[in-house]
């Protein structure tokens, strides 16, 4: 197989750079999915599109391809340069061609068999190797661009006339709100092409905490937006946590949830034969095929809103029943910044001040193992532990214990 920077599809590209990036680390003989042969050139495709980005560390056991990304220097999502590297036809490419040079102009509105003749007479005779295109195909990919709104399509009287529409001027107040949005929305990839519009600047954004890996699911997000625009249900493929082959599912997709601390994104859907909302990782679904619209999506979206009550994360527990959690805080002298910050942080539960230096928060959720992380961050300050899960609080009061033994620390 020639090495080409185009691709055809972009899910298989998009497993080669979620092992790359977000796995990472793995050898050329531990990639079995595909050849050796294989695995070359799409290494080779994914190091033109990331440039210094790529790097390697070499070990006794072999040679380690990754990507780095550095927030210091990079402002801009690489990931956005391979969706943009669709690879065409010799056909396509001009026809696409042709037809903008015909209908360069929003005034100049033509129908299907003017265009038709415009090709034949005017176009097609140029080509030392001549090029046909019917009728239907040329309908068929006005059609295409009509669906992208690069082509208007007007009825006059029994026939189709076909024109570009106006051109949008883009000003700069619109250049940095797309350059904010291309870097920080689940679908940014749009952004990032209205920024293809303007001359090459210097970015006015740079962020501390960059999730560019989320640029790999937009076309699966995409998919899921339309559907949830439309109601609709869906059948997923997604890579079960465990095991290898690929499994189906047909849900009622509800949200998009996005992670602030780790970009990572979710969605929340309703199991069409589990008859109970999941929840699944974007990173991990290969392909959204939309349904039919569903007469119980807005039922089921009313009961995804009163569960979101009771989450901590995106854990909704294996039986869908909330746990119980409390714990109560010792504020000393000056400190009054931690009841603030229990005020602040707190995703849901309530915080009650008992008196000036004791204050409790609880919660019903759904999976206490989630709020575990946060509750460790007040440790030397709790006075007072309860949880409904007696395993989890058990695992708590353990990994207190080992700290203890760790740094030396007696009974007192």
């Amino acid at each position: 197989m020639a090495y080409s920077e185009l691709i055809k599809s972009f899910g298989r590209i998009r497993g080669y750079m979620k092992e790359f990036y977000i796995y990472g680390f793995k050898k050329r003989n531990e990639y079995t999915r595909r050849s050796s042969r294989s695995y070359d050139n799409e290494r080779r495709r994914i190091e033109s599109y990331f440039g210094d980005h790529m790097g390697y560390l070499r070990s006794k056991d072999g040679k380690n391809v990754f990507i780095s990304v550095d927030t210091r220097s990079t402002h801009k999502n690489p990931i956005y340069k391979a969706l943009k590297a669709k690879s065409f036809t010799d056909g396509d490419i001009t026809l696409h061609f042709i037809l903008f040079d015909i209908l360069y102009s929003p005034e100049i509105s033509l129908p299907i068999s003017e265009i038709t003749r415009i090709i034949d007479e005017d176009y097609m005779q140029s080509f030392k190797k001549p090029l046909t295109f019917d009728e239907s195909t040329i309908r068929k990919k006005l059609r295409e661009y009509a669906a992208m709104g690069l082509i208007l399509c007007e009825k006059i009287g029994k026939q189709t006339y076909y024109r570009r529409p106006e051109d949008i001027p883009l000003s700069d107040e619109i250049r940095y709100v797309a350059e904010f949005f291309s870097e920080v929305s689940g679908c940014g990839a749009v952004g990032s092409y209205l920024l293809d519009r303007f001359p090459d600047e210097t970015p006015v954004f740079s962020f501390k905490h960059h999730y560019i890996n989320g640029a790999l699911d937009s076309e699966i997000l995409c998919e899921l937006f339309c559907a949830i625009r439309q109601k609709c249900s869906v059948r997923i493929g997604f890579e079960p946590r465990h095991g290898k082959s690929e499994e189906t599912a047909d849900v009622l997709p509800l949200k998009i949830y996005s992670g602030a601390q780790n970009g990572r994104q979710y969605l929340f859907a309703y199991h069409l034969r589990w008859r109970r909302i999941c929840s699944y990782r974007l990173e991990y679904i290969n392909s959204v095929t939309v349904g039919k619209p569903s007469d119980i999506f807005d039922e089921q979206l009313e009961r995804f809103s009163e569960m979101q009550k009771h989450m901590w994360g995106v854990s909704l527990g294996r039986s869908a029943q909330t746990e119980h959690v409390e714990f109560t805080v010792h504020i000393g002298e000056n400190e009054e910044y931690i009841y603030k910050r229990l005020l602040r942080e707190k995703r849901c539960g309530e915080v009650e001040r008992i008196d000036e230096q004791t204050c409790k928060f609880s919660a019903d959720i759904y999976d206490t193992a989630e709020i575990m992380p946060w509750i460790r961050t007040f440790i030397c300050r709790i006075e007072s532990l309860t949880f409904s899960n007696r395993t989890v609080e058990n695992r708590l009061r353990q990994d207190i214990e080992e700290m203890y033994r760790l740094y030396d620390i007696g009974d007192e």
